[in-house]
């Protein structure tokens, strides 16, 4: 009897840096700016991107933000686990200094 043997593959290698040019129009992830920063950075991180397309109410895309700018937010003093992607849009709270 000859024994099994188990082969591993690896992934497909990941890009390095995606572009988040002219993206608005719905390529890569879209998700509703009622996510929070955490949910949000977690889709990124299981997508293996860089940013996501924000949708509103009536799923039209209403920007892109990357995982710099959540990931900076984070660690700010001012972070809550109740902010949403689109009191970060709406430029009323949070940081203004910090963009798309």
């Amino acid at each position: 009897m000859t024994p099994a043997r188990t082969q591993y593959r690896m992934p497909h290698p990941v890009p390095a840096t995606v572009t988040a040019t002219a993206d608005i129009d719905g390529h890569g992830p879209r998700v509703d700016d009622d996510m929070t920063v955490e949910v949000a950075l977690a889709v990124m991180a299981s997508a293996r991107v860089e940013y996501l397309t924000v949708c509103d109410g009536d799923n039209r895309s209403t920007a892109l933000i990357t995982q710099v700018r959540l990931a900076g937010l984070r660690d700010s003093s001012t972070y809550t686990d109740r902010i949403r992607l689109r009191d970060l849009l709406d430029g009323s709270r949070h940081s203004p200094a910090l963009s798309c």
